[in-house]
């Protein structure tokens, strides 16, 4: 159509356009169910059932939105090791490590996990792909063996690679797999106890992910681990704010997370301030190692942080939680690489 060609509506157009004008949130409804399948596909809460495709069900079994902090530990123990250099084969290893964090450890886990909540998941999220009964369990336990074996087989590749005497990050990850179980699984489950799941929950996020990638190209020592532990508890901060999310399944069946323990109020000021006054300190230590600058960047990264708690998670942690996530960890995640950065240059 040339620029100068007249448009003459018709019948059928105008049609169109009263159906537009009568109907104004079907877009809305459009976008709001892509929305809705997304958040399905990746993990998170608010999703909607219906999916079909085996293959799109077991991905979202394994919450892909949940691998990011494990492969950003990866990230951050390869900096704290001050040996990590940009070659072709160091991204390789570097990816390859990414790959078991996320896909094969994390899905493995979080398989595992849904596989022992699903009486929890059927109360709270009943859209997730067992409880609604897109998949069966038989699949389901295959899965978990598949990641699980993946996993162990890859790490031991890339001991070999490292070219460990002891095949550290095999250990690393066979005692991540057993944390994950203890985690989920009767008769330990850790998670029934908000203080024991929320820290196993913040130290595999942290701690298990950052010493990998430390051990990959470095020795990892006692003071890496120790630290990392300690970084962990501000995990834990953000291991609480999973727990709002299924406070009203939690109650019901007896598990005591934070929010069940303390009420919803006491859980969320517990929740900001594991999170900022271990940041806090793990910028006293790197003062006091004398890495100031990368003290000062991490202090900065913490305000925002802050401020962000008091504009949606303290005012209704219920229903901001994912809103709070999804503005303030970027900051808790850039701080991580801060101190993954002083530890390597100062030879930790």
């Amino acid at each position: 159509m040339s620029e100068l060609t007249p448009i003459t509506p018709d019948s059928k157009s105008a049609e169109a356009l009263d159906s537009v004008a009568n109907n104004p949130s079907e877009e809305a409804i459009v976008t709001g169910d892509r929305t809705a399948k997304t958040r399905q596909l990746l993990g998170m809460k608010g999703a909607s059932p219906g999916e079909t495709s085996i293959w799109k069900i077991r991905l979202q079994l394994m919450k892909p939105i949940t691998w990011i902090p494990l492969i950003w530990g990866v990230v951050c123990g390869a900096a704290s090791s001050g040996n990590y250099t940009w070659t072709v084969e160091n991204v390789l290893k570097v990816a390859a490590c990414m790959f078991l964090a996320g896909p094969l450890m994390t899905g493995y886990t979080q398989i595992l996990n849904d596989y022992y909540d699903r009486e929890i998941d059927a109360i709270n999220e009943p859209y997730r792909p067992i409880p609604s009964g897109a998949i069966s369990l038989t699949q389901v336990i295959t899965q978990i063996w598949v990641l699980l074996i993946a996993g162990i087989g890859l790490s031991f590749l890339l001991d070999v690679w490292a070219g460990h005497e002891f095949p550290t990050i095999t250990a690393i990850a066979i005692i991540g797999s057993f944390i994950a179980y203890i985690y989920s699984a009767p008769p330990l489950k850790l998670k029934q106890n908000g203080w024991l799941g929320s820290y196993a929950l913040g130290a595999s996020y942290i701690t298990l992910p950052w010493s990998t990638g430390h051990a990959l190209f470095g020795e990892l020592n006692s003071t890496v681990v120790i630290l990392t532990m300690f970084y962990s508890l501000a995990g834990l901060g953000i291991a609480i704010v999973n727990d709002f999310k299924s406070v009203e399944g939690d109650r019901q069946l007896g598990l005591n997370s934070l929010p069940v323990m303390f009420g919803i109020t006491t859980a969320a000021w517990i929740c900001v301030l594991t999170i900022d006054v271990f940041q806090g300190l793990i910028a006293a230590y790197l003062l006091y190692i004398h890495e100031n600058l990368y003290a000062g960047i991490l202090l900065l990264l913490i305000i925002p942080q802050i401020t962000l708690q008091n504009m949606y998670f303290l005012r209704d942690p219920v229903a901001n939680d994912v809103k709070y996530q999804a503005s303030a960890q970027p900051f808790l995640v850039l701080g991580m690489l801060v101190v993954g950065l002083a530890l390597g240059h100062a030879g930790i």
